[in-house]
């Protein structure tokens, strides 16, 4: 992308009423270079300090009013601290969130993707899709998201790439985040679930991903890949009585 296209997207995102939704927990390492990356490209910065106990807030409270924070104490989770940043988001005025992690895994400089995807798609919910197959992918999250990818399959009739990332852009206006099953890394499965029975478009775009040694990550394995499947035979359940159904009515 060259300059001028750069200058560009923060005028694109405000036209569009996009902001940024970026949960933390204990990442002050990487924290303050993701958010100068992302003010590169977006004006609107909601940072959502999930209980942070290390110097994250330190961090966040040195860039003042360029950004905003929401900050309510103690650890909840991911799907609770991504509650908390749409329904801020929303206050706000804005349309659309864009969701980043703060661990630097993502890339900022791939917010322009999304931008076009959304201008291409209006309404849909965009998903940012990792090449699972690159050098340093862990074993692990190669394997989480092939299991997810298959239920979620099941539950919607609908293919996606990638359902584990957690870089996506939101369509405000249409989200059941107001009634999430879970408040933990699974909510971002469930948000995809309800967002495809609801009858929101799905738009997978590829982006860059990387996973340093250092990177600080908060993902059990074990407990939560077991809450994982727990959701899944809840969302299969319901897929039954309400999901499928659902997606029926809206064919005929």
């Amino acid at each position: 992308m060259n300059p001028s296209d750069a200058i560009a997207i923060p005028t694109k995102m405000r036209q569009l009423k996009v902001c940024t939704v970026m949960p933390t927990y204990n990442n002050s390492g990487t924290l303050r270079d993701v958010v100068e990356r992302v003010l590169n490209y977006c004006a609107d910065v909601i940072v959502v300090n999930d209980g942070c106990t290390d110097h994250s807030a330190e961090v966040l409270a040195s860039f003042g009013e360029r950004i905003t924070v929401v900050d309510y104490g103690r650890n909840r989770g991911k799907g609770y601290a991504l509650k908390q940043g749409f329904e801020k988001a929303k206050a706000m005025g804005f349309d659309y969130a864009l969701t980043i992690d703060s661990d630097g895994q993502h890339f900022p400089e791939d917010i322009p993707l999304f931008v076009s995807a959304l201008e291409q798609h209006p309404g849909a919910l965009i998903v940012g899709s990792r090449n699972l197959k690159q050098d340093n992918m862990p074993g692990k999250n190669t394997f989480a998201n092939k299991f997810s990818n298959f239920w979620f399959r099941v539950q919607t009739g609908i293919d996606l790439p990638d359902t584990q990332t957690g870089y996506r852009l939101y369509p405000l206006n249409n989200m059941p985040c107001l009634a999430l099953l879970t408040y933990r890394y699974e909510a971002e499965l469930e948000l995809l679930v309800f967002s495809a029975w609801r009858g929101t478009d799905l738009v997978p775009i590829k982006v860059n991903v990387i996973y340093p040694e250092d990177r600080v990550t908060h993902f059990r394995p074990f407990w939560d890949f077991f809450r994982i499947t727990v959701l899944n035979t809840i969302l299969c359940l319901v897929a039954l009585v309400y999901g499928w159904p659902s997606r029926l009515l809206r064919k005929q």
